[in-house]
C-alpha cells in the first residue's frame, strides 16, 4: 500500500509500514583480512543516518552488505524485514529496485544527456509510457533544480550539477531506502551545502530511509538524525548530532575536531627514533 504526497512540484509515493534496516553482529572478511568485526546498527523508517570513519574502516563494505552486493560471513543483515543472506537472486533484484544508490562522484553515463541519465532506470525497470517517463524525469530534475539542464551532456556539467543529476537518477523510482557513498566528495562549499539539503529534503518527501557514508562530519551533522562511528571494523561510538557534539569520547573528539593524533595515531608503528638513527642499542 502507498500514499502520495507533494513537496513543491515533487509528487512521490510513500510506502506504508516499511521495516527498518538492521544489522546484528555482522562480520565480514576478504579472505584472511577481517573487515567488519561484529557490527550492530539500525535505521528507522524516515531517518537519515550517517556512517563516519576513516578510509578503509569498513564503511563502504557496510553499504555493499545492505545493498546485497556482498553477503556477511556471520550475523544478520535485514532490509525491509528480509534476511539478505537467504534471498534468491530474483527476490534480491526485486528488493534492489526499491533501493537507490548514489555512487561516489555520481557515475553518470557520459554519452547520455542529463534527461537520458535520469530516464534510464525508469525505462529499464518499468513499462511506463514515454509521456509519463518524460513527465517524471522533469519532476525529478525540477526537484534538484536542474529542469532547465535536461538537454546538456555530462561533460557540460559542473561537479555540483553532475552530483545533482546523479541524485535525481537515484530517486527516479521513488526508493524506500537510499544509500549514499561519499556524496560530498570533491564539492565546493556551495554545492556541498546544496547536496546535503537535497538529501534531507528528498528523504523526507519520499518517506524513505537514507544511509550516508561520508568523511564530512559537519555537513552530515547538519542533516542527519543519527550517527555511527566506525573504526577498525567496529562501531566505536554512536548518537544523535547533539550527543556527538557533547561527547567526550577520545575517538569522537579526534574525528570531529580533526586532531592529528589520538586513538588514531599520527605515527605509523616504528622502532624508537634513536635506534633508527644511530643503530640498535643506542642510548
Amino acid at each position: 500500500m502507498a500514499r502520495f504526497i507533494g513537496v513543491g512540484s515533487l509528487l512521490v509515493s510513500v510506502a506504508v509500514g516499511e521495516a527498518p534496516v538492521a544489522l546484528r553482529d555482522v562480520r565480514f572478511a576478504y579472505g584472511e583480512r577481517e573487515i567488519l568485526k561484529g557490527v550492530d546498527l539500525s535505521v528507522q523508517r524516515g531517518q537519515v543516518v550517517a556512517i563516519l570513519g576513516g578510509s578503509g574502516c569498513g564503511k563502504t563494505t557496510l553499504l555493499r552488505l545492505i545493498g546485497g552486493h556482498l553477503r556477511a560471513g556471520s550475523g544478520k543483515v535485514e532490509v525491509s524485514g528480509h534476511d539478505m543472506a537467504v534471498l534468491r537472486r530474483g527476490e534480491l533484484y526485486e528488493l534492489r529496485r526499491r533501493m537507490g544508490m548514489l555512487f561516489q562522484f555520481g557515475a553518470l553515463f557520459t554519452d547520455l544527456t542529463v534527461f537520458e541519465n535520469v530516464a534510464f532506470p525508469l525505462r529499464e525497470h518499468t513499462d511506463l509510457p514515454p509521456e509519463l517517463v518524460h513527465d517524471l524525469v522533469l519532476m525529478k530534475l525540477h526537484a534538484v533544480g536542474l529542469r532547465g539542464a535536461e538537454h546538456l551532456r555530462t561533460a557540460e556539467l559542473s561537479g555540483g550539477m553532475a552530483r545533482r543529476v546523479a541524485l535525481a537518477r537515484t530517486v527516479a523510482l521513488d526508493p524506500m531506502l537510499i544509500l549514499y557513498d561519499e556524496p560530498f566528495a570533491g564539492l565546493d562549499p556551495i554545492s556541498l551545502g546544496v547536496i546535503g539539503q537535497l538529501i534531507r529534503r528528498l528523504n523526507d518527501a519520499l518517506g524513505a530511509s537514507s544511509i550516508v557514508v561520508t568523511h564530512d562530519v559537519h555537513e552530515s551533522m547538519a542533516i542527519v538524525d543519527y550517527i555511527y562511528f566506525v573504526s577498525d571494523g567496529r562501531i566505536v561510538a554512536e548518537g544523535t548530532p547533539e550527543q556527538i557534539r557533547a561527547s567526550e569520547d577520545p575517538f569522537v573528539c579526534q574525528f570531529v575536531n580533526a586532531r592529528a593524533d589520538g586513538p588514531v595515531p599520527f605515527h605509523y608503528p616504528a622502532p624508537p627514533y634513536a635506534e633508527s638513527l644511530f643503530g640498535r642499542g643506542a642510548a
